[in-house]
């Protein structure tokens, strides 16, 4: 009986369909490019399944100033469309990777007339369910001074964390080698002074036996004076030489 019941677990789950989970798409929020150069417009999704083989992106494009959406890109099937009549006919091509659900574009040749509201849709069913993400395009012919700006500061930053990172390295180094040096040469500096000690304290004994006879009978003669003394007439005498 309870192996009928599981047979029949089995079959209703493979027959129920899936449940659709939510989808979140990225894209950036506003882009700066010059005249006539490229920008490449990312697009990708967070999903709980694996990438599907269905997955599909849809890019679609509102200038500046008008009301509606013109769809200029699809992906499905496995294979990219781009809009023949739309303003990016010639000037479009798909950079993107949905395997790994990268559903990026290049746009060519840019023009101020391309100013505007990209919006980037993608599907990874059965996630189907999301909030397409937007990202706005301003063309220029030079670099917004703002933008140069905080590209300076960014790059200044940068930069001066490097050279901060050098200075320590080398001001660490250097106060290594120079705690070596001191306790190095203090511990020459001991073994020094055990040495001369030691000397000192062994010289004395040298030192007689090195003398020569006459130097050692001039020694003795003189400490036998100093010894002896004489009372004459009530007074203390040196003996005589």
């Amino acid at each position: 009986m309870l192996t009928i019941l599981a047979l029949a677990s089995i079959v209703l789950l493979g027959i129920v369909p899936q449940q659709s989970e939510a989808i979140v798409i990225y894209t950036g929020w506003e882009r700066h490019a010059l005249v006539g150069s490229d920008i490449r417009l990312s697009c990708s999704f967070f999903s709980w399944r694996w990438t599907s083989e269905d997955v599909t992106f849809s890019w679609s494009y509102r200038p500046d100033g008008a009301r509606d959406s013109i769809s200029i890109f699809h992906y499905t099937g496995g294979a990219p469309y781009v809009d023949n009549k739309g303003p990016f006919r010639d000037r479009l091509e798909f950079v993107g990777n949905p395997a790994r659900r990268d559903g990026s574009i290049l746009l060519k040749n840019l023009d101020y007339g391309d100013n505007g509201t990209f919006t980037c849709d993608a599907k990874n069913p059965p996630d189907i369910v999301g909030r397409a993400s937007s990202v706005r395009l301003l063309v220029f012919e030079k670099v917004p001074i703002q933008a140069g700006v905080i590209t300076g500061a960014i790059i200044g930053a940068v930069l001066g964390l490097l050279v901060l990172i050098v200075v320590i390295y080398y001001l660490m180094r250097f106060l290594v080698a120079r705690r070596v040096f001191n306790l190095s040469v203090s511990k020459h500096g001991r073994k020094g002074k055990g040495k001369e000690g030691s000397q000192q304290r062994q010289a004395s004994p040298l030192d007689v036996g090195s003398l020569t006879t006459t130097q050692r009978q001039q020694l003795t003669a003189t400490a036998h004076k100093h010894r002896t003394t004489q009372v004459i007439d009530g007074h203390l005498t040196p003996p005589p030489p």
